[in-house]
């Protein structure tokens, strides 16, 4: 069955590894096969990777988008969730979450959880700010 998308004007979406771009006016159209695909609101660019959670999101989207795991990616992964659990043990359970659907091989699940522990720490931030 195949996957029907309408795209807002100027909108972009990753479909594998391209990246993009609706002109000026709706687009609708279907993808017959299975393919890594990212909408605007999910994908998350290198400029604006900015804090330790981003950066988890950000190698699951690349582990995403090219269809699996490699060594580099998984050591990156596995030293960015170990980092971030040292220094806010209260992610443990999201950091758990992201890692076991890696396991599975389960990406998007993955990103789906890194976005809520990107929210997490967004929460975690302002609440400290809020102390100073």
């Amino acid at each position: 069955m195949a996957l029907k998308i309408t795209l807002k004007p100027h909108e972009k979406i990753m479909i594998g590894g391209a990246v993009l771009t609706n002109g000026p006016s709706i687009c609708h159209f279907h993808v017959e096969n299975k393919v890594p695909i990212l909408r605007q609101d999910a994908m998350l660019s290198e400029r604006d990777v900015d804090t330790p959670c981003k950066r988890v999101y950000f190698v699951i989207q690349l582990m995403y988008i090219s269809g699996g795991i490699t060594t580099e990616l998984s050591q990156l992964y596995w030293d960015l969730a170990k980092d971030i659990v040292e220094a806010a043990p209260s992610t443990r359970d999201l950091i758990s979450q992201i890692s076991q659907s890696l396991l599975d091989n389960q990406y998007y699940q993955a990103l789906k959880t890194a976005k809520k522990l990107i929210q997490y720490e967004k929460e975690l931030v302002a609440h400290v700010s809020e102390l100073a």
